[in-house]
């Protein structure tokens, strides 16, 4: 009996929001899709969010991803960068969790340890090491679509492991691990 799973990989953006698709079949990866959605064109940041959820929809319509792997957002200087990262994930993820898709979010780090072997390694080095896995013929002019794949192939790496990613399989559990968060 062949076990298949479809894994949606997100790297969530308010410029780009990459993402990737991959296909499980008896422990064998195989790459469904991999594209951005390009928002440098729209000035409002709320106009981003909404096409930001409304492709994550259309994405989980179209494939139906058992799970979502998705990109956490790092610790920078910038607040104001951070704030704008942090609503594009959240939208990104009420898009899974209005559709009872499991997330799983990892650390930039913990993704590229995934792949490279190397925490630190560089977006090129990811990209240039799924090119090898998957066989993609021509990797994307930006590597957006590269991370968000990465996030996918990460989580694959990782399933059935513990792992310090957090889960979500719906809003009760959102609450539940997140209680400070929430406001009543």
């Amino acid at each position: 009996m062949s076990s298949e799973k479809i894994i949606l990989g997100i790297d969530p953006g308010t410029t780009i929001m990459g993402f990737g698709l991959i296909k499980v079949v008896n422990k064998k990866m195989e790459l469904m899709q991999l594209d951005e959605l390009m928002l440098k064109k729209y000035d409002d940041h709320y106009v981003k969010l909404k096409l930001i959820f409304e492709r994550t929809i259309h994405l989980i319509e179209t494939y139906h991803p058992d799970e979502i792997a998705i990109e956490a957002p790092f610790f920078g200087k910038n607040v104001q960068s951070m704030l704008k990262l942090g609503r594009a994930q959240g939208v990104a993820m009420a898009a899974g969790l209005s559709r009872e898709v499991p997330i799983t979010e990892y650390s930039p780090k913990k993704i590229k340890m995934a792949i490279t072997g190397n925490g630190n390694a560089s977006k090129e080095q990811v990209a240039k090491m799924l090119q090898s896995l998957l066989k993609i013929k021509t990797l994307p002019k930006n590597l957006d679509a590269t991370d968000g794949l990465a996030a996918a192939v990460c989580h694959f790496y990782n399933s059935g492991k513990v792992t310090l990613g957090k889960n979500y399989t719906g809003w009760g559990a959102f609450v539940k691990q997140n209680g400070k968060r929430v406001k009543e």
